[in-house]
């Protein structure tokens, strides 16, 4: 068995899931990106623009490491929840490179700090706002994840592309018609559950 590094571990772990997550805009129109799926608004576009703003806060800010990247969506008059989408003068390719620029400030961070470095978050209570490297890109690793398996549903839902990537949609085999009777078998045994609670 060979050793494992926990840096590495982590790195891959939080890299797979920025790639899945810009994975789902490509191929898709600017309408596509942008526009609200769920009645909250969730959009691709702004899920991007979302974790480049939550990589730059926790793993560049929370160690005193900022980024120098202006981010006025977060500033206190942006209004509520402007990381979560993207202006029409916010274009694809800005955002796209925001997340780019965050992962290298984010990978510097990891890469120039030990596991158990300390930060302080600024936006949490001071009585909690102390953590260590390892719990902020745990952290930012699981925020990376939810948010991509929520642009998996969107892509989904737009298109009908699904996986975590081009060439690995992690998906049992079956044609358009195996599906449609798979979705009517859980729709018919939903019904059923229901008729008989």
């Amino acid at each position: 068995m060979t050793a494992s590094d926990p840096k590495a571990d982590l790195h891959f772990s939080l890299q797979s899931a920025r790639d899945a997550l810009l994975w789902k805009l490509e191929g898709l129109s600017e309408y596509d990106i942008r526009r609200p799926l769920t009645p909250t608004g969730t959009n691709l576009l702004g899920l991007v623009k979302h974790v480049a703003g939550v990589e730059l806060g926790y793993l560049g800010d929370t160690f005193g490491r900022p980024s120098g990247e202006l981010l006025p969506w977060l500033d206190d008059g942006a209004g509520t929840n402007a990381d979560m989408w993207a202006t029409a003068d916010e274009s694809r390719e800005y955002i796209v490179e925001l997340y780019r620029r965050a992962w290298a400030h984010s990978d510097a961070t990891i890469g120039a700090l030990a596991l158990d470095a300390t930060g302080r978050v600024p936006w949490w209570p001071d009585d909690r706002g102390e953590v260590t490297l390892h719990h902020a890109v745990v952290r930012v690793i699981a925020d990376t994840h939810r948010h991509a398996g929520h642009a998996d549903i969107l892509r989904e839902l737009i298109d009908g592309a699904v996986g975590v990537n081009m060439g690995n949609d992690s998906m049992p085999p079956g044609d358009p018609a195996w599906w449609e009777d798979h979705r009517s078998r859980l729709e018919r045994a939903a019904q059923e559950a229901d008729r008989d609670a």
